[in-house]
Formats: structure tokens, C-alpha cells, sequence
């Protein structure tokens, strides 16, 4: 399923998480590695967790956040991978249940279905992550096929720095695929 150019298409999934504001290193980062990237937010990630703008300079394609009409382009080819980072308790959550009352869960959802491989880089808090549906979504999801990179809570140790959000971490996931 690759795009027209030579090159496969990454769809970058993006949630709202504050760490979401770092989204243009992952997609440096897989242009660096030849992919193709578009961007899919969800509806609340649009409202100021990333820079927009710049994100579509980068990859000369508009961000994704709501259902086109049937009448309008494909603004994206198919995916040859799918990377979810920040990927947050909601999204999760929906997308283990089938949920795709978005786009970007939406796409999620279909990605698994067609079986294009998908690394997620989860951003949730202890607290959540301690959930019990949030525990049955990672199996769930894991049973799909999805990779799962470490989770990331953005917290800190006591008398330690908070550690880096490691963007690159979903491209190495998909390398192994």
C-alpha cells in the first residue's frame, strides 16, 4: 500500500497530551528514515497541544481532525504503518473498544482491521494507567497486533528530572515488524 511516490506513508496519530507539543521530532524523524508523514489529530489535540502550522510545513500536508465528505479528495493515501504518540488514556480506551466516534480513533480502528502495523507510545498518568479498562485495553490491543513502546506518565522521581518523551522510540517499533 504505498503512496504514489516511492517513498511508504507514516500516518502520525497525535493525542492531547501536553508532550504532544514535541510531535515534530517524530515526524523529522521519519522523514529522516524516508517516510512520507500526515498528520491526524484528535479533536482536542487541535486546540492548542502542537503547533499546527508547523507541522503541516513539514510535511506539506494539512493536519487531520475531522471526517472529510464523500465528495472531498483523499487527502492521505493508504498507510504503510501508523504510529500513535502521545497516545492517551481516551484514545486508548475508545480505540480498544471500537469506538470511533473521531477520526482519529476512526482511523485506529480501521488500520488494525486491515492490519497495517501500528506502534503506539502511550502518555498516561499512574493513576489512570492503574485503571482496570485502561489494563483491558492494553490486552486487548496487544492481542491485535498493535507494539507498544514504554509508557510515559510525565512525571517525575523524587529529586530526579523528568525523563524525555523518546519520539523515535515508534519507528523503531515498526522496524521490527
Amino acid at each position: 500500500m504505498t503512496s504514489q511516490s516511492s517513498k511508504p506513508f507514516l500516518y502520525v496519530v497525535v493525542c492531547a497530551a501536553g508532550i504532544a507539543a514535541g510531535v515534530g521530532e517524530l515526524v523529522a524523524a521519519a522523514q529522516e528514515q524516508q517516510w512520507e508523514v500526515g498528520v491526524i489529530a484528535t479533536p482536542v489535540a487541535m486546540g492548542g497541544f502542537f503547533d499546527v502550522e508547523a507541522v503541516e510545513s513539514m510535511t506539506g500536508r494539512p493536519v487531520r481532525s475531522a471526517w472529510r465528505s464523500p465528495a472531498d479528495p483523499r487527502p492521505f493515501p493508504p498507510p504503510d504503518a501508523v504510529a500513535v504518540a502521545p497516545a492517551t488514556f481516551n484514545t486508548l480506551n475508545k480505540w480498544a473498544g471500537g469506538l470511533a466516534d473521531t477520526l482519529a480513533v476512526g482511523t485506529l480502528c480501521e488500520a488494525a482491521g486491515l492490519g497495517v502495523p501500528i506502534a503506539v507510545l502511550p502518555c498516561v498518568n499512574d493513576a489512570l494507567a492503574a485503571h482496570p479498562a485502561y489494563q483491558d485495553s492494553l490486552i486487548r490491543l496487544r492481542g491485535m497486533g498493535v507494539r507498544f513502546g514504554e509508557p510515559y506518565s510525565g512525571g517525575t522521581q523524587r529529586g530526579a528530572s523528568r525523563k524525555e518523551f523518546a519520539w523515535g522510540h515508534a519507528l523503531e517499533l515498526l522496524e521490527r515488524r
